[in-house]
This record gives C-alpha cells, sequence and structure tokens, in this order.
C-alpha cells in the first residue's frame, strides 16, 4: 500500500492552485473539472451570485448548475486534487460549513481493491464507493472509497503500477457516477522533482489515539512501529507510527496532552480530527527548500543556537561547510548515533492556510550501503521532535498576539455575495504594534498578487 493521492476541499481551487504553482514549485496538470446537478427553470446562476435558499434539490428539474469545481496539481509523482464550492448546496460547501479548508481524503494505492474494501467492510469500516472501474487514455483503474478516522475519507486505488496517478478518481457525493478523471493539460517541466509522498500525519483527540490506531490496524491493515512523547513546559503529545507491511505508507498519529498543545489548538481549529501535515521526500533538501524560499514559500524558523550546539551530539557526521548550508536554509538535521550515514534532513513550511491547520513537510532521507545492501536513513526525526515542538510553540505565541481573540465564537464560513469566496470568521489580523499583519499564507484568500 502506498499513498497514492491527497484530495483538497478549498474556498477557491484555482486561487489555491495558483499559490502551490507560484510558491511552492507545483504544477497544474488538468483542466478544470465542473461538477453539475439538474435544477429547475432559473437563470442559470455564477459564483458568487447564488443564494443559500436556493436548493439544487428539485422535483422538475430542467436545466444544470455547477456546483463543484476540481483541479489537480502535481509536484514529481505527488498528486493533490483541489475542490471547491461553486454552490451552497455542493458537498464541498458543506464540509466547509464544519471545518476550514484542509484535508479530506488521503488516498492509497492497493494491491486488490475488492479484498482491500472486503478488509475493511468486515472491520466495520463504512463503505462508501464499492469497486468501480474508472479509465483516463490509455490506463484503466478500479477505485473505491471508505470513510476513515473522523471525517477524513480513503479512496482506495488499484492501477497497474504505481509510478505517479494519471488517471484519478475524484470522489463527490453525488449524481450516480461520483468520480471523474480529470484532463491532462500541457506544462512545463519542473526545476525539482519530489519522488513520492513520504508519510501523512493524523491528529485525535484526547483519549482517542489507541482506538485510532486499532482502526487502521484491523480496518487498512498497517502496523505499528513505534510510540514516543514530547513534553515541553508549555504542553506536550503522544504520538504512535503506522506503517503498512506492504508498500510505503506511513501515518503517525498525534494526540494532546494539555490544553494548550499545538495539536489540541489544531483540533480546536479544525474542529475535529483531520490531517496536520503530509511529508513531501525529496532527494536534496538543501536544494529545493532553497528554490522554494525564492518562490515565496515560508517555512518554521529555527533558533541559531540549535545549529551551534549540533555538533555537539554523538558521532556528528556534518562537515563545517554543510552545516552552513543547512543552517542558512534553516533546516532540522537528525541520525541515529550508532549510525551517523543514516543523516535524516527536514523542515516545515507555515500552515498554508488562513487557520493554523495544515502545513507542509520536506524531508530528505540520505541514502547509505550497510552489508553490501543500499538502504535509506528512517524515521521521523525523533531527535528533532523537541526542537520541531519547540519552533511550533513559538508561532503558536505568535499567533495569539497577531490575531485578535474573539471570545468563543467558532469558526464559520458563509458565501460572500461580491466574490464567491467564503470569508472566515475567527478573529481580526492585526499586528501586535498595530501596524500591516504578516503577508498571507500561500494559500489564502487574501493572496491576490
Amino acid at each position: 500500500m502506498h499513498i497514492d493521492h491527497v484530495h483538497f476541499y478549498v474556498d477557491d481551487a484555482v486561487l489555491v492552485q495558483r499559490g502551490l504553482v507560484e510558491r511552492m514549485g507545483f504544477r497544474a496538470v488538468s483542466s478544470e473539472a465542473v461538477f453539475s446537478e439538474a435544477v429547475s427553470p432559473t437563470p442559470l446562476q455564477t459564483r458568487g451570485a447564488i443564494a443559500p435558499s436556493q436548493s439544487l434539490h428539485t422535483d422538475h428539474p430542467t436545466h444544470t448548475i455547477p456546483h463543484t469545481q476540481t483541479t489537480r496539481v502535481q509536484w514529481g509523482s505527488v498528486c493533490c486534487l483541489l475542490s471547491s464550492p461553486l454552490h451552497p448546496d455542493s458537498p464541498v460547501a458543506d464540509y466547509l460549513r464544519q471545518h476550514p479548508p484542509g484535508v479530506v481524503d488521503v488516498a492509497f494505492w492497493v494491491e486488490d481493491l475488492e479484498r482491500a474494501i472486503a478488509q475493511a467492510q468486515a472491520a466495520g469500516a463504512k463503505v462508501l464507493v464499492e469497486s468501480r472501474p474508472l479509465r483516463q487514455g490509455a490506463e484503466a483503474i478500479a477505485w473505491g472509497a471508505i470513510a476513515g478516522w473522523g471525517d477524513l475519507r480513503h479512496t482506495l486505488v488499484q492501477r497497474q503500477s504505481f509510478d505517479g496517478p494519471s488517471a484519478t478518481p475524484c470522489l463527490m457525493p453525488w449524481g450516480d457516477d461520483g468520480a471523474i478523471a480529470l484532463k491532462p493539460i500541457r506544462s512545463t517541466p519542473q526545476p525539482t522533482a519530489f519522488p513520492r509522498l513520504d508519510h501523512a500525519v493524523l491528529n485525535v483527540a484526547q483519549g482517542d489515539l489507541d482506538a485510532a490506531v486499532r482502526w487502521y490496524q484491523t480496518v487498512l491493515g498497517f502496523v505499528p512501529q513505534q510510540r514516543f512523547s514530547i513534553h515541553t513546559p508549555h504542553s506536550g503529545l503522544h504520538s504512535r507510527v503506522l506503517a503498512h507491511p506492504n508498500g510505503t505508507a506511513q501515518l503517525p498519529i498525534n494526540e494532546p496532552t494539555s490544553p494548550d498543545s499545538q495539536i489540541q489548538e489544531f483540533l480546536e481549529v479544525n474542529r475535529g480530527a483531520g490531517i496536520q501535515h503530509i511529508a513531501l521526500q525529496v532527494e536534496d533538501a538543501i536544494a529545493t527548500i532553497t528554490a522554494l524560499r525564492q518562490q515565496g514559500a515560508s517555512f518554521l524558523s529555527v533558533p541559531q543556537d540549535y545549529y551551534t550546539n549540533l555538533p555537539q551530539r554523538p558521532a556528528c557526521p556534518i562537515s563545517a561547510a554543510d552545516l552552513a548550508r543547512i543552517a542558512q536554509q534553516q533546516i532540522l538535521v537528525d541520525w541515529p548515533p550508532d549510525n551517523p550515514q543514516a543523516l535524516l534532513l527536514q523542515t516545515f513550511t507555515q500552515p498554508i492556510f488562513d487557520q493554523p491547520t495544515f502545513f507542509w513537510e520536506i524531508i530528505e532521507r540520505t541514502q547509505y550501503v550497510a552489508n553490501q545492501q543500499r538502504k535509506q536513513a528512517a524515521g521521523f526525526g525523533e531527535g528533532n521532535f523537541r526542537a520541531l515542538f519547540e519552533a511550533i510553540e513559538r508561532e503558536q505565541l505568535r499567533r495569539h498576539q497577531v490575531y485578535a481573540p474573539l471570545g468563543n465564537r467558532p469558526y464559520t464560513n458563509s458565501l460572500n455575495q461580491n466574490d464567491g469566496l467564503f470569508e472566515e470568521g475567527g478573529g481580526e489580523r492585526r499586528s501586535p504594534q498595530g501596524g500591516k499583519a504578516p503577508l498571507p499564507p500561500i494559500c489564502s484568500p487574501n493572496f491576490r498578487n
């Protein structure tokens, strides 16, 4: 089992596509698809001019109104679907009334789709779509879908080989078919390639960690690999790492251990469990992060004393020249003391949406030879966990200074009749000094220029 693709529900798929292309190095690889539903006789209305009271569900349909748009971006074999609502009755609009923009579906490539669905169903999972075919050009695939933890979904895809998807099922709970193959478009080569999706991290509520681990064990066949805990003077978390025995899919799951935990903040803003971040494995982290910074991507800040102390760690394998390059790009580094050639480099973007929820991880697992076998660095940067946790805490504190709280007002979405975007109601953006707020995230509705 491998991670096949990731599906986001967002306010504006075109805007998010632009942010990922211009700031993160993705490229648009398919034309926009629009899902429509038959409606009663009224003038065809366009995005931003549809009142919430105008339902798509009628007894006497005569024409159709578009309700959801979907596009696809890709970087190497990393494929992301982006869907946004064109009408308040869109299933994406329904999701965004309950959650901020984020990941709704982590899709898995499986060798035997019917067996995977049967196993999931026998373990008590809700099957959303039974096995069905889908064709894109010369590629024919089979796919189905199950409900995951919380409101997460898992599309299961069976294709002849796992070398990057071209036909990509796009599950929409609307109509009889519920999926399309997005039409490819020409695009320019990318300067840096992501070989694959490395892992996805799921945050769950306190007390749900063991139950979530059992669910992914019995439903999808994951196997627990390791567990760890992190505690600082301010907060903490418990985490368990799952990996699939027949593939590359890895799924760390976190739960908070304190009310002020960054995991708890995610759960409150996301209004439930969800995917906190996805790691993209690269061949050269320094070159990739340098290029992304030049394109305008923002990453977590790492204090200089981290790099001052790094050579003092046991069996440090980093030369002075490499350490200077690593420190310049603020990359975290880890290695096992008994095997220092298994070097792992990683860093994390700032949240890509207005809310402090989803972000990307960039990770490089260096390759080495041991016992005449080629291997690559494993793990998740355990030696960096405290440094990472404290870096995110600093950002958490900064957010509390930048966003004026509005009491217990929950996250809400409302359709803006002027521009058709959803506006977030969670706090007023301002700086602590009363000046301009920081630059908007790369996939924010405020990212215009």
